[in-house]
């Protein structure tokens, strides 16, 4: 009776723990969206904190169309998709050649990506700008070039492990059935650790949406900007309008949400599996 009860209390105190957590990340959110449906009248009465009357999408669409933010919202879907598509191709083939493959100079290879792993990645935004600058190729093609850099170390080293727990049967079996390697990659390999795929892409693509410091020196047209920078300059534009800053960043984070919601499982599956491997 006494562990019993003792266990109770300490589950108890567990989820009150958890609970309270889970709110301190989610409260903020709602309150932001409460807010963005708002008039500037209705929130400077309230603070925000009373639910808003209804679903007023002015602040959305003054934000989308005269504030220029649904133009960068398409470029930053643009500057995610290829960095994060570009990632995990180069990651799981650098992977799955670390994991399978045998050649010279193998282990010194992966020992320097994952030493570059230990360098912030601030500490590099001048040299590879500086780099890129000499190159030529600032802007798009440099921004997805860097971003893509900065990704690979961490992919590569959480797929290598994903690889090396495959069992080698299945391998040698395709190759029986007349696989390649990039056939026994992509039609073995891939799909069979698609929950470290899933934790590739959130990442990454949390990575990628989120960036502001490379991003501001990069950009040197205003059209070509992401997001994140020009969500900058609409906030020094419209500082004492707070629901239509409220608007402006919940469309900054509704993708990310959406992308997590969508492949939570698979990224849940993907660091336990990874924890365990460890």
């Amino acid at each position: 009776m006494y562990y019993q009860t003792k266990k109770i209390i300490t589950l108890i105190i567990l989820h009150t723990f958890l609970i309270s957590v889970a709110l301190s990340c989610v409260g903020p959110l709602i309150w932001m969206l409460n807010a963005s449906f708002k008039t500037e009248a209705e929130f400077r009465s309230d603070s925000g904190l009373k639910p808003a009357a209804g679903f007023n999408l002015e602040n959305y669409k003054t934000a989308l169309f005269e504030g220029k933010l649904g133009f960068y919202f398409l470029n930053s879907v643009f500057y995610t998709f290829i960095t994060v598509f570009s990632i995990v191709i180069i990651s799981s083939l650098a992977a799955f050649a670390f994991s399978r493959l045998n050649f010279p100079g193998k282990d010194i290879i992966f020992f320097m990506f994952l030493t570059a792993m230990m360098i912030p990645l601030p500490a590099g935004f001048v040299p590879v700008y500086i780099l890129l600058n000499k190159l030529h190729l600032v802007n798009r093609i440099g921004y997805v070039l860097a971003m893509s850099n900065m990704g690979l170390s961490l992919s590569i080293y959480l797929l290598k492990t994903f690889f090396d727990q495959l069992p080698r049967d299945l391998e040698d079996a395709a190759r029986i059935d007349g696989c390649n390697k990039l056939q026994i990659w992509w039609n073995v390999a891939l799909p069979l650790v698609a929950p470290a795929l899933a934790v590739v892409i959130i990442f990454n693509a949390l990575n990628v949406w989120n960036e502001f410091v490379l991003a501001s020196l990069m950009f040197t047209e205003d059209k070509l900007m992401p997001l994140q920078v020009g969500l900058m300059e609409f906030y020094n534009r419209n500082i004492i309008q707070h629901t239509l800053l409220m608007a402006s960043l919940a469309i900054a984070a509704l993708p990310i949400i959406l992308l997590y919601l969508k492949m939570q499982r698979q990224i849940i599956k993907g660091i336990t599996a990874g924890s365990m491997v460890g």
